[in-house]
């Protein structure tokens, strides 16, 4: 298999004021949590990320935890909020994504050996090699890496995507490594997409496609949108699995913020453009627009952080 195409390194400058540059990634995905040394203590050691910055604000305390100097993760201690809910609107999972086999590898490994995961299933999905967890307080995680754009199908003006049974041993037996696993939080990862449970997807993709300004990839999985910036597979996913008909969500533990980072004030300027046409409230406090969906689940798109206490700032 070829060495996978990383989305970060897709060329800008191709913004127009419609859709969002090429060059526009996810960043760190902010969860509300109950446990905050418990959930530190999965997420370093099931997915070998580490502590990055902290930072108090009143009765909550943000960390953000990652690899290398990349953000992956921003937990917020809020203990007196109710559990995820499984049916309502908010996250389905938060996707990381690592650069090749071996590093995916090494990361499922840890995962399924810690007795606080619950291992959910693997899929080959045509375009990526995923494997989907859910952590102690209920949040979804798929752990992927992508193959070559190269080897991507298109028809009818879409990226092809499917869904078929990946042996999760199998996968292990062929690409896990000690070097891999010694490597730990030396291994490079990143958010690569976030996918969102919604309550219907026509209002879906008139907010992330209409006004965001992704773009749709995939349109005909039962249930799902697909959408990205640049020809990704996709940055954002919404469905209506578990959520058709809802409406705006409660506040609970789990998912408090998705983050897309773009690269220009250019790009904000724009996204504000399309925000006033269709009468969108938002804030704008020159380096970031925070806004909420049509389910409250909160938005921020930004120009790319260049220190965790930028992202602790938001």
């Amino acid at each position: 298999m070829s060495t996978p195409t990383d989305p970060q390194t897709a060329p800008s400058g191709t913004r127009t004021d419609d859709v969002l540059d090429a060059a526009t990634t996810m960043d760190a995905v902010t969860l509300h949590v109950g446990d905050l040394e418990g959930m530190t203590s999965y997420y370093t050691e099931a997915l070998a990320m580490e502590p990055l910055e902290e930072r108090s604000r009143g009765r909550e305390v943000h960390r953000v935890l990652g690899r290398g100097t990349t953000p992956m993760m921003r937990l917020v201690h809020t203990p007196d909020l109710p559990g995820v809910d499984p049916h309502q609107p908010g996250l389905f999972h938060t996707a990381f994504l690592f650069d090749d086999q071996p590093g995916l590898a090494a990361t499922v490994y840890r995962a399924a050996q810690d007795p606080r995961s619950r291992f959910v299933g693997s899929s080959d999905h045509a375009v990526s090699e995923a494997f989907y967890f859910a952590d102690p307080e209920g949040n979804g995680i798929e752990l992927y890496t992508d193959r070559d754009r190269s080897l991507w199908l298109h028809a009818r003006g879409q990226i092809l995507m499917d869904t078929t049974y990946l042996d999760p041993n199998e996968f292990l037996r062929r690409h896990l490594t000690q070097d891999a696993l010694d490597a730990g939080a030396a291994l490079a990862g990143r958010v690569g997409h976030v996918h969102l449970q919604v309550g219907d997807l026509a209002r879906a993709e008139a907010f992330y496609v209409g006004a965001l300004g992704f773009e749709a990839t995939m349109k005909e999985y039962p249930g799902a949108l697909f959408a990205s910036a640049g020809g990704y597979h996709h940055h954002v996913a919404m469905n209506v699995w578990n959520s058709a008909g809802s409406g705006p969500r409660a506040a609970t533990l789990g998912l408090a913020d998705v983050a897309v980072s773009v690269p220009t004030r250019d790009d904000l300027d724009a996204l504000a453009s399309r925000l006033r046409a269709r009468g969108l409230a938002f804030a704008d406090d020159g380096r970031a627009i925070t806004l909420r969906d049509p389910w409250d689940t909160h938005v921020t798109v930004s120009l790319p952080a260049t220190t965790t206490q930028e992202l602790l700032a938001r």
